[in-house]
């Protein structure tokens, strides 16, 4: 299958975005895009990148909610497979009060989600293997200027 990852998909709240992501198999284990100049989201980034980390999902664990004021999330899922969540709460946005599940990661779901400032997300890592988030941000991570809320709370009409 050829992927094109010159193309995005609107994910019905705004600012958000999905690209397929290419899988090249090799006899010794498979080669996985990310991120490359002249892919659709790199633009995203303007002169570069603030950070590249990772994040281990335990089976069964729930890392929710997030929000960050200034920092652009770009996730890949290359081990595993996670369930991930956002909720649209921003007071000037057309979606409002929009939320998506989306699932990420191989071999189906292998895609490069943009998730904008200010819209809440939350993840669990799907059956019985934990799962790897890679995240590209735009700028280097800044504990004060994210927001968390404990998985139940109330404000966001979703529970795990």
């Amino acid at each position: 299958m050829t992927i094109n990852e010159n193309t995005t998909q609107d994910i019905g709240i705004t600012g958000v975005r999905i690209q397929p992501l290419a899988i090249f198999p090799t006899p010794d284990g498979a080669v996985l895009h990310m991120l490359r100049p002249g892919a659709a989201l790199f633009s995203d980034f303007g002169e570069g990148f603030g950070e590249i980390y990772f994040s281990e999902v335990l089976s069964g664990h729930v890392k929710a909610w997030k929000r960050h004021a200034h920092q652009t999330q770009h996730f890949a899922v290359p081990v595993g497979k996670i369930k991930i969540v956002l909720f649209d709460d921003r007071e000037h946005s057309t979606t409002r009060g929009v939320l998506r599940e989306l699932l990420l990661g191989r071999p189906d779901h292998y895609d490069l989600l943009r998730i904008p400032v200010n819209v809440w997300y939350g993840f669990t890592a799907i059956g019985d293997t934990s799962a790897l988030i890679c995240n590209c941000a735009d700028i280097p991570h800044d504990p004060k200027e994210g927001i968390t809320l404990p998985a139940n709370d109330p404000s966001i009409p979703y529970r795990w």
